[in-house]
């Protein structure tokens, strides 16, 4: 029985044979260790020749030689306490062949910490959380230690992406934070730089182990590799780092440059194997504190928050420390050493960004870890939503997959239903979003929704409209960043913080316009909203003047809709009227016309623009067939029916919802709102040339009118009547 085993050369010319990772017969077994156990003796004698050589070149323990990181430096080791022999290999050198680790089992739960806190470390992590689901293979467990903020950001971005065997649990920074307030540091990371001290009690007490990550990491490989040196820990060892590689633990950085103290370069804390088990039981939330009371008499605040409290601990306990291999924290700050840790692309485990200049930083190598990080910063999130193979994941009865399952594949508009079943993945307040509640309850949020084609309208729009703006737009992960960098790279946008933007991810065929504003309506924080659409300029001056009427007409108290009447015009580069009375005139020279009327006379004519002409109070309107105002009502207003993708009533259900509800359709006098041209939208040119949309359209018609009549009753019967009147 014997086995024939594929061979490789390896770097330096000889070769190694090696098991193709599946190979699982005793006669491999034997042979893969014996070719291993020379492979290892053989790197052994190497690095002894190696440390031999750097000892009598370079002098002292306290300042390891270059390109030695990951060996022995001072009793403690990346190498001591091994459990497998068979894995002395991987640490005594960086090169890595067939990536194996065997001391994790299949399906074996990892648990990740993070601490996330504000709008733009929560855009970070996803990025962090892509690297580590593309290489995955086993089930995830991430716990975040989160401040309101991303809390809000994270548990809808993770409950929509619906990522099969990854489990989230959240931890409220904000009671953690007396743990470690009393501690000054000078971090840009501020109080949340410190809360990596507090884990212990954060997370929960059967917890045994964690794999705890800077939000600025990005993975080059499974984490599970990670995760399994925790099986090399010796019975002492209850903190695994890698070592600093910068010189500012060795103070020589600069005159005066007075660190914390630490074991000769020290250890950075980007990523950290923290034993919680064996940490509690030496007492660590007692020793952190009392080794940061006693260096703060001297050193008066922490210049690298958490790190230097690690750091000062380790000084003192060096027998509780597990050296990584660098490779496993490849630091790519300012005064680095991090290009002796790699010399192939294969030696990358984890890069991390940990200077405040992040992908700016200086680095002979920075746009090969700028492209692999670009790589996941732009991945289409949807594709690691993949089941793990053997592992299954425990499915709800009400499951997306059920749900799929019973619908008819032959229906003609199977494509239409199956659209209204799929779960877009959100991300809520992309950017920095502030909000401060007007004291008299009449604030009003301008609700919208936009993809990359209607981009240009936001500016002009944030100059129209000065209160709180909701926002969804309907992008890809890589538009979502194109649109990150337009709208940092834009004065206007960038200095208004009241805009609520929130991301909601393509996926499928169809532009899902009614889901896309169900997001935005949902996620404005004002009493009212104006439901409008992104291609509409607000006439100057209409925020105050509909706060003002929500009051004149009791809104508060009343069932209202406030009708702003449309219009439009055809000139891309119009003198935008700053009064009534200047519209009036412009609609008289042509200038303007009521919104579609010379395509869509039905969607407007009910606002009565002949009355509007001279009105000068509020007046009631009755609804008709095919009204779709754009109107200022209550924020627990009725949602979008999320059935009608693409082109075609999306609006007109709403209304029809709310007349339904009885809302009193209110055209307001002195409002106007004016739409700009753009080039017909893909789903307007679907509706036009596919009978088949067309037929679909009219039949999930019939079956919202269906749905109405079982909710509203025989009230609901004229809206059927007056379709078929049409």
């Amino acid at each position: 029985n014997s086995a024939f085993l594929p061979w490789r050369p390896i770097p330096d010319g000889r070769s190694l044979l090696l098991t193709p990772c599946l190979a699982d017969t005793p006669a491999a077994q034997v042979m893969e260790r014996a070719v291993l156990e020379s492979r290892v003796r053989e790197v052994e004698e190497e690095n002894r020749q190696i440390r031999q050589q750097l000892s009598q070149s370079q002098g002292t323990a306290a300042q390891p030689p270059d390109g030695n990181y990951g060996n022995q430096q001072w009793g403690v080791s990346a190498d001591t306490g091994t459990e497998d022999g068979d894995n002395t290999a991987e640490e005594k050198n960086n090169h890595t062949e067939c990536p194996r680790s065997p001391s994790v089992q299949k399906c074996e739960l990892i648990h990740v910490a993070c601490v996330c806190a504000g709008h733009n470390a929560s855009r970070d992590v996803v990025t962090l959380v892509k690297s580590v689901l593309f290489h995955r293979r086993n089930p995830l467990h991430f716990h975040f230690i989160t401040d309101t903020v991303a809390h809000r950001i994270l548990s809808a971005l993770f409950q929509s992406w619906m990522v099969p065997s990854v489990h989230v649990s959240f931890y409220d920074a904000d009671e953690l934070k007396s743990e470690v307030s009393w501690i000054p540091n000078k971090h840009y990371s501020g109080i949340y730089g410190l809360m990596k001290l507090t884990l212990t009690k954060a997370l929960p007490a059967d917890l045994s182990k964690v794999i705890v990550l800077d939000t600025d990491i990005t993975f080059a490989t499974d984490i599970a590799e990670l995760w399994g040196i925790f099986r090399k820990f010796t019975d002492k060892q209850v903190i695994g780092l890698v070592e600093n590689q910068s010189d500012w633990y060795l103070g020589n950085l600069w005159k005066n440059h007075k660190p914390w103290p630490a074991l000769g370069r020290g250890f950075n804390t980007g990523v950290i194997l923290l034993y919680l088990e064996r940490l509690r039981r030496i007492g660590w939330e007692q020793t952190w504190r009392l080794t940061a009371e006693r260096e703060l008499m001297s050193m008066l605040s922490t210049s690298l928050a958490d790190q230097d409290i690690f750091n000062a601990f380790i000084k003192q306990n060096p027998v509780l420390v597990h050296q990584l291999p660098c490779f496993w924290n490849v630091q790519l700050s300012d005064h680095t050493r991090s290009e002796q840790c790699y010399t192939e692309v294969s030696d990358l485990k984890v890069i991390h960004w940990n200077s405040p200049k992040k992908l700016r930083v200086k680095n002979k190598h920075v746009e090969f870890f700028r492209n692999l990080y670009l790589t996941f910063l732009e991945y289409d999130g949807n594709l690691l939503r993949r089941e793990l193979f053997g592992c299954p994941s425990q499915a709800s009865p009400g499951s997306l997959q059920t749900a799929l399952e019973q619908l008819d594949e032959d229906d003609q508009c199977y494509d239409f239903r199956r659209e209204r079943l799929t779960v877009h993945r959100v991300h809520l307040y992309f950017l920095q979003y502030e909000y401060t509640p007007v004291e008299d309850s009449t604030d009003i949020t301008l609700v919208a929704q936009l993809s990359m084609d209607r981009l240009q309208m936001l500016e002009a729009i944030c100059k129209h409209w000065e209160g709180p703006i909701s926002l969804a737009l309907y992008m890809s992960d890589a538009e979502a960043q194109q649109f990150l960098r337009y709208a940092q790279a834009s004065e206007v946008l960038k200095n208004r913080k009241n805009v609520g933007y929130h991301v909601v991810y393509k996926e499928g065929q169809f532009y899902p316009v009614n889901l896309v504003r169900n997001v935005a309506l949902k996620n404005a924080n004002t009493p009212y909203v104006f439901l409008t659409d992104v291609d509409f300029l607000p006439m100057y001056g209409l925020y105050d003047y509909l706060r003002k009427s929500v009051v004149q007409l009791d809104m508060a108290h009343t069932k209202k809709a406030l009708v702003v009447p449309a219009f439009e015009t055809l000139r891309y580069r119009l003198s935008f009227p700053k009064s009534k009375a200047e519209l009036l005139s412009m609609l008289d020279m042509g200038t303007l016309y009521t919104f579609r009327y010379h395509v869509w006379p039905k969607g407007h004519a009910p606002t009565n623009y002949a009355k509007w002409r001279t009105a000068t109070t509020p007046y009631r309107v009755e609804w008709e067939a095919d009204f779709e105002p754009y109107v200022v009502v209550r924020r627990d207003c009725p949602e979008y029916d999320q059935r009608f993708v693409g082109f075609g009533w999306n609006k007109v259900s709403h209304v029809m919802e709310l007349d339904a509800q009885e809302f009193d359709l209110m055209v307001l006098p002195n409002a106007f709102m004016i739409h700009m041209p753009h080039a017909p939208s893909f789903d307007i040119s679907k509706f036009r040339s596919s009978s088949g949309y067309r037929n679909c359209l009219n039949t999930l018609k019939d079956e919202f009118h269906q749905d109405l009549s079982r909710k509203y009753g025989s009230a609901a019967l004229k809206y059927l009547t007056a379709q078929r009147n049409i």
